[in-house]
């Protein structure tokens, strides 16, 4: 299962106030509508106080008119009232069909995908649209009923739509990051949507430091046209709307940054999951710009990875760790080289009578579990099991990997295998076999389909001396080589038993048995 990370530990979408990856649509589409109409109605509030502020201790001009007041007390709330109500239920109405498919749960179409993720910029439009209207508005009652006036009511009313539309889009992008990521869950391969970072970096600059900025040069402007300021009042003209630029262009660069930083962060904090070994991470990816480019390439890639160490878990348990490691680092050629190594074989006793006696499903799980005690204990003594015949199994001791105690390790093994045997598989008996000699260890076959195997004296010995263990206690034998090359503790733990002349050889063959 994977597990969904962010900036934060639960978070998914980079902030507590957006739920997790797995709230329900009801809850999904009450915390939006909850998150849009307090974010959109604080954005507008934010734009009221920013023309109050410009109007009145900013920009020069005369006092206002009494008609101009009266129309300005009767006309701001009637448009104020009527903009919220059109601009809520135009927006929300629009919003709600557009993410119609995120709140029934079901998977989107791409055409309801591309709706969906400009949703933002929908309600954006809407924000600016009904400010637009306004600076119109405003500005010709202001030219009808003081004319000298119109100039600041379409400077303060203009810059203030100009931050309300950047900072209505940052926010309605944060509050919609849960349905973007549904959005965008679908897609194969992310391709950005609307503006890049890039463009989006200096149109949010434009928005929130150069339009202000503008204002102050229109204010020197009309400063020096205007003769009758004094020196005190252009000090606290440039006080204050310093302070404008500073605060809202702190507040749109800080939302800005937010919105880049998050899914940066996001995969930041998988990065150092995957690094510790946790491949079952991926990063929700709700942003459609080069950050969710970047978000939905590090998922394909920990999906890569994740692929690629299932094939080597596979093929390490095919061919043996250390065989793979090899293969991974690229160090697998046909061919190989002479070195002595120790080779356990163990080989099961009447194998065809329990075929015949047994159900096939009963007889795999009696192998797995006689096998599995074979397995355990030859990589606990750090060999390797090179193949599996049928009902018997060759492992190596000194290959792929050379190890200076290779006979010490095969003996070992060998003593702790039988031992295990006899008391956890009962209904199998078996013999094991050691040798140890000079071998051919290397890979054989084809480029296209080759194996890492040992062929020599050792390995045939091996499976001779294990059928000689079929009919003595403890049903492991090995030669008198391999207890030659052990250490002095591993060969107090054996005893001289017979001497032989193994199929195959001309000269005889010391044997030796564990100690009881």
């Amino acid at each position: 299962m994977l597990r969904h990370v962010s900036s934060g530990e639960a978070w998914v979408y980079g902030s507590v106030l957006l739920g997790s990856a797995g709230q329900t649509a009801r809850q999904l589409r009450v915390r939006i509508q909850v998150l849009l109409t307090v974010l959109l109605v604080g954005t507008n509030v934010i734009g009221a106080v920013l023309v109050f502020v410009l109007s009145t201790l900013v920009i020069p001009s005369p006092d206002l008119e009494p008609d101009l007041k009266l129309a300005l007390a009767i006309g701001v709330p009637v448009y104020v009232g009527v903009a919220v109500f059109l601009g809520a239920g135009w927006g929300t109405a629009g919003a709600l069909k557009a993410l119609r498919w995120s709140i029934e749960d079901r998977e989107p179409t791409e055409q309801e995908r591309l709706t969906a993720l400009g949703v933002p910029w929908f309600l954006t439009r809407i924000q600016a649209g009904l400010w637009l209207g306004g600076t119109v508005l405003f500005t010709l009652l202001t030219a009808f009923l003081q004319p000298e006036r119109a100039l600041t009511t379409a400077l303060t009313t203009g810059i203030a739509s100009l931050v309300v539309g950047g900072i209505a889009f940052l926010f309605t992008e944060f509050a919609l990051r849960p349905v973007a990521a549904r959005a965008l869950s679908g897609e194969q391969r992310l391709r950005v949507r609307g503006l890049g970072v890039r463009r989006r970096m200096v149109l949010f600059w434009s928005l929130g430091t150069g339009a202000p900025v503008a204002g102050l040069v229109v204010v020197a402007i009309l400063a020096l046209t205007v003769g009758d300021i004094s020196l005190t009042k252009l000090a606290i003209i440039v006080l204050v709307l310093g302070g404008v630029v500073l605060c809202f262009g702190l507040l749109v660069t800080g939302l800005n940054a937010r919105a880049v930083v998050a899914p940066i962060l996001a995969v930041r904090n998988a990065m150092e999951r995957v690094e510790e070994g946790e491949l079952d991470v991926e990063v929700q990816v709700y942003d459609g710009t080069e950050l969710g480019q970047l978000q939905a390439g590090f998922n394909q890639m920990v999906a890569g990875l994740r692929d690629r160490e299932k094939l080597r878990d596979l093929f390490g348990r095919h061919v043996g760790r250390d065989v793979a490691e090899a293969a991974a680092l690229g160090e697998v050629e046909l061919g190989g080289e002479t070195r002595v190594v120790s080779v356990l074989f163990v080989d099961i006793v009447g194998s065809t009578t329990l075929a015949t006696q047994k159900q096939p499903d009963e007889v795999v799980d009696l192998l797995n579990r006689f096998f599995a005690v074979v397995v355990e204990e030859v990589d606990r003594h750090q060999g390797l099991v090179n193949k599996f015949i049928g009902d018997a199994a060759l492992a190596i001791f000194g290959a792929p990997v050379e190890v200076d105690d290779h006979a010490t390790r095969a003996l070992a093994s060998g003593r702790a295998m039988a031992a295990r045997l006899a008391e956890e598989v009962p209904d199998l008996d078996c013999g094991i076999g050691v040798a140890t000699g000079e071998a051919v260890a290397g890979n054989v076959g084809d480029e296209s389909r080759f194996e890492y195997t040992v062929i020599g004296d050792a390995v045939n010995a091996a499976a001779r001396i294990s059928d000689l263990a079929k009919k003595v206690d403890p049903r492991v034998l090995a030669a008198r080589e391999s207890v030659d090359a052990a250490d002095d503790d591993e060969a107090t733990h054996w005893q001289d038993h017979d001497t032989v002349t193994l199929r195959g050889r001309s000269s005889e063959t010391a044997l030796v048995v564990p100690r009881e």
